[in-house]
């Protein structure tokens, strides 16, 4: 099955099941990946969240059920997902602009959201350069901080802003942003800021200063991307590149382990910035 398929089973069975409690994970499984890489696909590629999906559909839904029958609004609160009428009028009237009951009125314009559908599209001719090489583990003096997939877009910049803020870049410059591997069922995951232990400026392990530790990179085939560009742009749209362009086409399928982008020193502002994405990956099973 290959990857756009793959995608797309995954949206039908949302949409099979969107009066349902799902987890992230049951949806995720459909598509054959981590509930992890699923959140972070799903969102670059749509830019929004699974979350945000599934509610701007059902609300569109409750319209449409509301303006054609006469159902009441505690019953659509209910059916749609939503504990009370209250959190239901005030998100149904954050979406389509007028309250439920006015929805009712003929001639009333409402919100449509359609469903997602995944479309090959000619895009590309461009080049993207990578390279898929063997690493050895290596050591890495990080500061880690946990947090949730639905917010991490927006919260892990500000850890970036602390982290030299406070001068923590003294001990480990910021080489590194590795995302860890989540336990599984868990929506939260370690985000970590480091650098090579080697490179460190600490005399060895026993010295590691407070709220640091030591993380151990496995040895591992990587796909590894390189960014030239003006951060964050050029590595968030790389991100996307890898999802839409080249993953579809890849020989080499993401396996679960650490994401590693690395970053090197000079201004990050210009447009020579060199920047890395390294995701581990394993060969495609010829099936």
């Amino acid at each position: 099955m290959d990857w756009i398929t793959r995608l797309q089973k995954s949206i039908d069975y949302i949409e099979s099941h969107l009066l349902e409690k799902v987890s992230i994970e049951e949806i995720a499984e459909t598509a054959f990946v981590s509930s992890f890489h699923y959140q972070r696909i799903f969102s670059l590629l749509t830019q929004m969240t699974i979350s945000e999906y599934i509610r701007k559909r059902r609300l569109a839904m409750a319209g449409q059920e509301l303006s054609a029958s006469d159902n009441k609004v505690i019953d659509a609160a209910l059916k749609y997902g939503y504990d009370s009428p209250e959190s239901f009028s005030k998100a149904f009237t954050r979406f389509h602009g007028i309250t439920p009951t006015a929805a009712r009125t003929p001639g009333t314009s409402l919100k449509s959201f359609s469903p997602l559908v995944l479309k090959i599209t000619i895009e590309g001719g461009t080049t993207m350069d990578y390279k898929i090489e063997n690493k050895n583990a290596f050591k890495v003096i990080a500061m880690s901080r946990q947090f949730n997939t639905e917010t991490s877009s927006a919260e892990i910049p500000k850890f970036w802003d602390e982290y030299f803020k406070k001068g923590h870049n003294k001990v480990a410059c910021g080489r590194f942003g590795i995302c860890c591997p989540p336990e599984k069922s868990k929506k939260n995951f370690n985000y970590c800021i480091g650098n090579y232990l080697k490179e460190a400026t600490i005399k060895s392990e026993s010295d590691l200063p407070k709220d640091f530790e030591i993380l151990n990179i496995p040895a591992q085939t990587w796909a590894t991307f390189s960014c030239i560009g003006p951060m964050p742009h050029s590595i968030q749209n790389m991100w996307k590149r890898i999802y839409s362009e080249w993953l579809p086409t890849a020989d080499y399928e993401i396996v679960t382990g650490h994401d590693i982008e690395m970053y090197t020193s000079g201004d990050v502002d210009s447009p020579d910035y060199k920047s890395e994405i390294w995701l581990p990956v394993s060969k495609k099973e010829n099936k």
